[in-house]
């Protein structure tokens, strides 16, 4: 191999090693900036969890049905009663009351476990169920 065709060599040698150390360069200082990112983010905190907390306790989470027969000559529990509250008692209950010739539907209003209007007894128990995850509250 002549002089010329080492030195030749050499030279495409450098400029690959060149481009390389380039590219790594390049890599590293993209690498750094997402760093830079993800260390800008702020990490959940006791207030944002206080906050988490009360939102999820206004959730409507806590369900309850129960099923009965609303008249004597009447049979499959096709009547129900259902409540649906927040972790503080606040929600509705509704009921369905079926018939042999008609079905009527109720919706009562629940603030703190207790309503305005009269429960019956199966509202009572749906309401109880409800908060206390319990079906034979």
């Amino acid at each position: 191999m002549s002089d010329t065709a080492v030195a030749l060599t050499a030279l495409v040698v450098a400029a690959l090693a060149l481009a390389v150390a380039a590219w790594a360069v390049a890599q590293a200082a993209q690498v750094r900036g997402r760093l830079r990112h993800v260390e800008s983010q702020r990490p959940v905190g006791a207030g944002d969890l206080a906050a988490l907390r009360s939102d999820i306790a206004q959730a409507l989470r806590h369900v309850a049905v129960v099923r009965y027969d609303a008249f004597g000559d009447m049979g499959g529990r096709l009547s129900f009663s259902a409540a649906v509250v927040d972790d503080r008692g606040d929600g509705l209950v509704f009921s369905s009351i079926h018939a042999r010739g008609e079905s009527r539907t109720y919706a009562k209003g629940v603030v703190g476990g207790g309503s305005d209007a009269t429960l019956t007894p199966e509202e009572q128990q749906a309401l109880a169920a409800a908060r206390t995850g319990h079906q034979k509250a």
